[in-house]
């Protein structure tokens, strides 16, 4: 009863949780005494090192922190995974029961809801998250793991009884798994994405090699002890770590790999997705960055919209692939507008992210800063920056990598309004209707999120009709753009944010991990 009333959220207010900030604080505290270790890949369920380099897992916070040595995984340890991993999906596949799996995928997220507050802190010091959004993380994670497993049981393993031609015959339609899927993560959602990408895949009889971000290897670790503890077998989830640089070709070139499922940048999937199926076609499931849009209406109540644009704004730092990233204001309401969300702005504390009242902190790495700091330079070059554009070096921000939230005015023009940086800079720009401001929206290559503010439902069913995007909000003060649950909201890419058309969180996620056979038999 107590993990129930204790359930964070993307959208959980951060008053009245002194028993989860206990909680969090005492199981930072633990996983601070275990900084520095070394820490292998898993094949096969064997521990593997190698004489290559590791990986050293570095906190943004503080980047002279090394919280772990992760072994760089070689090409030849990778094939290794995967030969693995084939030899292993007749067994997973077809030998062991849809139900045992369900049975297994509900044992991984009651793993992860008795470890939560450990790897929320592992998250947050790995990933610069704050406290309650690496809890969410955590929470969201075991709910796809059951999410998914309930699908299964929804559609009884997806076997279905069909009609007969003639008396004789009886044919069931079978969604049966493709075999080998590698399963590549990004450092932004470590553990929720890891897992509702590898649990559907698992739960639907398909084996996993499963590499996470080069920033993000101790939070993949944690997801691979909770498979292996909730009995999955050593074969059927392996592990691996490495620079996608490095090994990335070596994992989706692999002949024995039967599927991709990716979420990452758009030019690295694409590259997948373009040279992946050469015999045949195979399934690429992959979600591609967004850039997305709030229009803020005249008729908007400016409060909520202001506070629902500075959630999804600036919420881990801007690095989300649904993060508000551009504004577009019914120049009536403009200026209030961008008042109101520059003093929000204003007063959000920065800062070490395990701390208790700290909403915003680093980004991930120094790329992300330079990155940053292109974005900045063109703001200046094309608008008018009305809050931010300074690198924070103060104190204790100055081991790790801080920047300024960045509010900037631009012409709609400007390239600020279509590239995707996964920084925190936000373009606001004006507009004088709806029909220029969906237009607007409708503009960039991505279709991921986006929001509106309006009083006016015509104007709210209008933006749904005609905004190109997945996942539509309308008049939500807790995120403008962010914030999808699974069961709640269904998550996937349109245009450039994806593949496959149905995405993670929804209902018809895991039938993309199978395919489709039929079987008659005639009696004699």
């Amino acid at each position: 009863m107590l993990e129930k009333e204790l359930k964070v959220t993307y959208t959980t207010s951060a008053a009245d949780l002194d028993a989860v900030h206990a909680r969090f604080d005492a199981a930072l505290a633990e996983v601070r005494s275990r900084l520095g270790r070394d820490y292998p890949i898993h094949v096969g369920g064997e521990p593997l090192r190698n004489q290559q380099p590791p990986i050293l897992d570095l906190s943004p916070i503080d980047a002279s922190s090394v919280l772990g040595r992760f072994t760089a995984a070689t090409v030849e340890q990778v094939s290794r995974a995967i030969e693995s991993a084939a030899g292993a999906k007749k067994a997973w596949g077809s030998r062991t029961s849809w139900q045992e799996r369900v049975a297994v995928l509900r044992k991984a997220a009651a793993a992860v809801r008795r470890r939560k507050y450990e790897i929320a802190a592992i998250m947050s010091l790995e990933v610069g998250k704050n406290r309650l959004e690496a809890l969410g993380d955590v929470e969201e994670s075991a709910d796809l793991m059951e999410y998914y497993a309930g699908q299964m049981e929804e559609h009884h393993g997806f076997v279905r009884k069909m009609s007969s031609l003639t008396p004789a015959e009886r044919t069931v339609d079978v969604l049966r798994p493709y075999g080998v899927f590698v399963c590549i993560a990004p450092f932004n959602f470590p553990m929720a994405l890891a897992a509702g990408m590898s649990s559907a895949a698992l739960v639907t009889g398909n084996t996993v090699v499963f590499k996470p971000a080069a920033d993000t290897p101790w939070t993949g670790l944690c997801l691979y002890e909770i498979y292996r503890e909730a009995g999955v077998p050593a074969d059927v989830f392996h592990y691996v770590t490495g620079k996608g640089s490095l090994i990335g070709d070596a994992l989706w070139q692999h002949p024995k790999v039967d599927g991709i499922v990716f979420t990452g940048s758009q030019e690295t999937g694409m590259r997948m997705f373009r040279g992946f199926s050469r015999k045949w076609v195979k399934p690429c499931l992959m979600e591609l960055g967004g850039k997305d849009p709030t229009v803020v209406m005249d008729s908007a109540d400016l409060d909520a919209a202001a506070e629902g644009v500075y959630r999804s704004a600036w919420g881990m730092q801007n690095q989300k692939c649904s993060a508000t990233s551009r504004a577009y204001v019914h120049k009536k309401v403009a200026k209030p507008f961008l008042e109101k969300l520059v003093a929000l702005t204003k007063a959000m504390r920065i800062g070490d992210p395990t701390q208790r009242d700290v909403f915003y902190g680093p980004v991930i790495n120094e790329a992300a800063v330079k990155t940053w700091e292109k974005a900045v330079e063109l703001a200046r070059k094309d608008g008018k920056i009305v809050h931010g554009g300074r690198r924070l070096t103060d104190g204790a921000l100055a081991k790790g990598w801080f920047v300024e939230p960045t509010i900037v005015q631009a012409p709609l023009s400007s390239r600020l309004f279509r590239d995707e940086f996964f920084v925190p800079v936000l373009a606001v720009g004006e507009v004088d209707s709806l029909d220029q401001a969906v237009a607007e929206c409708n503009k960039a290559d991505y279709g991921l999120t986006a929001g509106i503010f309006s009083r006016k439902p015509e104007e709210v069913e209008r933006f749904f009709d005609e905004a190109e995007a997945s996942v539509l909000y309308a008049n939500r003060r807790r995120g403008a753009t962010t914030g999808a649950w699974p069961g709640c909201q269904p998550f996937t890419g349109w245009k450039g944010s994806g593949s496959g058309g149905k995405g993670g969180l929804g209902p018809y996620y895991v039938a993309q991990f199978m395919r489709e056979q039929s079987r008659t038999v005639v009696a004699e």
